[in-house]
């Protein structure tokens, strides 16, 4: 955040209009030049502001801390490959040499950082399996369920992908492919709202199809 910062104050210092006109005509960065978050000038006197785009404010819940490592470092790595991703779309709506230069050593990092976080996976599904949490016991299940491709669409292309048949990918069975599953447990009696919430009888809750949703 202080390289990003940093290198946009130095490109906005002293900045020829000209080159800030010419910039804006640019549909997206006129976009934003002309629609600047008026907190970064109010809240951070234009200083960098660890917010999201649209003004939201950096807090504790961007932080992945579930107990689990398998899962922490999935999140790990699934932050690390939008950075990057996010960082070479950066690099693409630029020709400055400085602030490719500057972007191409956060990719490569972002290239390590990745490598970091498979290692780290791959170590841990060699101890524990890759099916998180590793702790839960299989038996309390439903293991007929458990790798079976429920194909809720219309047509069956995806019947051939190699996640509804062969082994699956735990090691622990075999991928199934069901088309059109059937319904487990009963369909549900729903009663409708009570009085209070004003809602006519005919709002009253339904059965959604889901196969309908899914297509």
């Amino acid at each position: 955040m202080e390289m990003l910062a940093t290198m946009i104050a130095q490109l906005l210092d002293d900045a020829p209009l000209d080159q800030v006109e010419a910039a804006a005509k640019d549909p997206a960065i006129g976009a934003i030049l002309g629609g600047m978050n008026p907190q970064h000038a109010i809240v951070s006197s234009l200083g960098a502001l660890p917010s999201d785009s649209v003004g939201y404010p950096w807090n504790s819940r961007y932080i992945v801390a579930s107990g689990d490592l398998l899962s922490d470092f999935r999140a790990n790595l699934n932050a690390e490959s939008q950075g990057r991703l996010q960082v070479i779309r950066l690099y693409e709506q630029t020709t400055d040499p400085g602030v490719r230069d500057l972007l191409s050593f956060m990719i490569a990092r972002d290239t390590m950082h990745q490598n970091q976080w498979l290692a780290a996976i791959s170590e841990i599904e060699a101890k524990q399996g890759t099916i998180t949490p590793a702790s839960f016991p299989l038996e309390l299940e439903k293991r007929e369920v458990a790798h079976q491709f429920m194909n809720f669409s219309q047509g069956e292309e995806s019947a051939a992908g190699c996640w509804a048949s062969g082994p699956s990918m735990d090691g622990t069975g075999t991928f199934e492919y069901v088309q059109q599953p059937k319904a487990y447990g009963q369909a549900p009696i729903l009663k409708p709202a009570p009085d209070i919430m004003h809602s006519r009888p005919e709002q009253a809750p339904s059965i959604i199809n889901v196969g309908t949703l899914s297509k």
